[in-house]
């Protein structure tokens, strides 16, 4: 992957997850709500690799 397509891509990431906390805090969603559904999607995401 070349350098600036690769850098272009952590950049997105960055942004959508400053989006998406600051969504998060503008709807007044408790911090236990997002880190429970953080590890959940972790979760499904862990057992892809065992099915």
């Amino acid at each position: 992957m070349p350098l600036p397509q690769f850098l272009l891509m952590i950049a997105f990431v960055l942004v959508a997850a400053a989006l998406t906390l600051g969504l998060a805090f503008w709807a007044e969603v408790p911090l236990v709500a997002l880190g429970l559904a953080a590890l959940s999607a972790s979760f499904a995401l862990g057992m892809r690799r065992w099915l």
